[in-house]
């Protein structure tokens, strides 16, 4: 054996190899919806390096799943973008419930997933024949308000103008059930042309330091036919995401932003619980569909997002 052949060797024989797979979230359709890698067994990968994997993925996330700290738990799952580690995300939690579910891991249809901002339940949705067809998952945080935000800094970040910001209902306003987003109501016709301008994002996150390096921005437009999260048949509403700072310059499809969303809109009413259907990504060629229910419930307004899940490819990362 020559001695290059050698070295190839000795370095094949050092690889690590960690299966993974991928799947379009909040779809029922291949190559819609938020696309998601999921390690079901991360066992063995640093920090670094499940950084560093999510990067070379280059998807809005990528989920790493590990032994949970309490048996009576199903995993402890952690969540990475392109940059860093989430506390909680939406997409990423119905992904790997539907991963998991489908090696057989959920029991009697729940899952329980350590996360850093608490436990998320997700309870799996199933065809006829048992097949596993996506999930919903409940928010690990009641609804917080933290902090109004002026409509002229917000309307330069998503190149709009401020008369496009609707504020009859709420100010732009960074709200969390586990991770924090600008909500902002905006007109049909600014939705569609909105586009993410990055030097505004830096100047409003400059300028408010509270929203750290989660300048993740979600507009909202209401369908006029039903703009009503409490009303029977519940609201419809076209959302996008941007978050240009964390490396997502557009997301297709935001589960943890849409279910801060529904929560906010309950409590702007004097509703028990209402839902909304949400549709998002459609300008980016990924069309999604998210089902949104929030509730009042005695630590606050507790919220849930679920969707389709459709597998679409399996493989191995060397590390």
């Amino acid at each position: 054996m020559s001695r290059l052949a050698d070295l190839s060797a000795r370095r094949e024989a050092m690889m690590r190899r960690f299966a993974f797979e991928t799947v379009d979230v909040f779809t029922d359709r291949r190559f819609g919806g938020n696309q998601l890698a999921v390690f079901p067994d991360a066992r063995g990968l640093s920090d670094g390096e499940m950084q560093s994997l999510a990067a070379e993925f280059n998807l809005s996330e990528t989920t790493f799943v590990l032994p949970p700290e309490d048996p009576a738990h199903s995993a402890r799952v952690r969540i990475f973008n392109r940059t860093y580690e989430m506390p909680f995300a939406g997409h990423p939690n119905v992904g790997t419930g539907c991963v998991l579910a489908r090696h057989g891991l959920d029991r009697d249809g729940v899952l329980l997933f350590e996360e850093l901002s608490g436990l998320v339940e997700v309870r799996v949705e199933r065809d006829a024949a048992g097949a596993v067809t996506g999930a919903v998952i409940a928010a690990p945080q009641p609804l917080s308000t933290l902090m109004e935000l002026p409509a002229e800094a917000i309307a330069a970040c998503a190149g709009l103008a401020p008369s496009d910001i609707i504020t009859k209902a709420h100010q732009p306003v960074l709200a969390s059930v586990g991770i924090p987003f600008v909500l902002v109501e905006v007109t049909g016709e600014a939705l569609t042309r909105a586009t993410p301008d990055i030097a505004a994002f830096r100047r409003t996150q400059e300028q408010f330091p509270k929203v750290e390096r989660r300048l993740s921005l979600h507009l909202y437009a209401r369908d006029p036919a039903a703009p009503d999260i409490a009303a029977p048949g519940g609201a419809r509403i076209r959302a996008r995401m941007f978050a240009p700072l964390s490396g997502t310059y557009e997301d297709p499809a935001t589960g943890s932003a849409n279910a801060t969303l529904g929560a906010l809109l309950l409590s702007l009413s004097g509703a028990e619980a209402g839902q909304a259907e949400i549709v998002q990504g459609v300008e980016m060629g990924r069309p999604s569909l998210l089902r949104v229910a929030a509730r009042r419930a005695a630590d606050g307004i507790r919220a849930t997002v679920g969707g389709g899940c459709i597998p679409v490819l399996k493989g191995e990362a060397e590390v």
